[in-house]
């Protein structure tokens, strides 16, 4: 059981590792789609920031939702997504998805933490002195590249290409498969038809 839980916690490391070499690069107005990449690559280092989250809730005793939180951010988020020509519904979506996915990454931990009856080993970085503001920082990234992400996410083949962009994205940043389910709901409303290729 001890080597699941370090094999479930190695892919997250292996996910941190990924997100830093894959710092999103300078959109360009080509028609390309480097808009998906760079959001892709966002999402993914907001998810690798669940789990520092979930060890200081953990060890904490604090719930894994925080409704209150949730929903201020939400607000701030269509407060900043006017300002940056980003639709404030669009926003709110994403955003929403952000937390949810994070929050499936959260459980599962917490789970595998129950399961094992141990606690992570490793002392949790300071959540509102380290990882929040982490967080925040991520979150005016995230509502710039939305801006760039709305001229396109209305064609029809949006999910056909984000999925290609997903998949090029995991190919160069060698992504660990684990994390398959929570990037899915992270960019299950990037496209304005909802879901990534053929998952609706």
């Amino acid at each position: 059981m001890r080597r699941r839980s370090k094999s479930f916690l190695s892919a997250f490391a292996a996910l941190a590792c990924a997100c830093a070499l894959a710092a999103p690069a300078p959109v360009h107005a080509d028609g390309d789609d480097t808009p998906f990449t760079n959001l892709i690559a966002l999402a993914s280092q907001r998810l690798a920031l669940a789990e520092p989250v979930a060890r200081w809730k953990w060890a904490h005793h604090e719930p894994i939702t925080d409704a209150p939180r949730e929903e201020a951010l939400l607000k701030h988020v269509e407060e900043k997504a006017g300002a940056a020509q980003v639709d404030p519904a669009f926003a709110r979506q994403f955003f929403r998805d952000q937390i949810e996915a994070s929050k499936d990454v959260q459980n599962a931990l917490f789970a595998n933490w129950r399961a094992l009856k141990a606690a992570p080993e490793e002392t949790p970085p300071d959540l509102a002195k380290d990882t929040r503001p982490k967080l925040d920082r991520l979150t005016q990234s995230m509502v710039s590249a939305l801006a760039h992400v709305e001229p396109i996410r209305h064609a029809e083949d949006c999910p056909v290409r984000l999925a290609d962009s997903v998949a090029r994205w995991k190919h160069l940043t060698r992504y660990n498969s684990s994390m398959n389910a929570p990037l899915m709901r992270a960019l299950s409303h990037v496209c304005a038809s909802g879901g990534v290729g053929a998952v609706g």
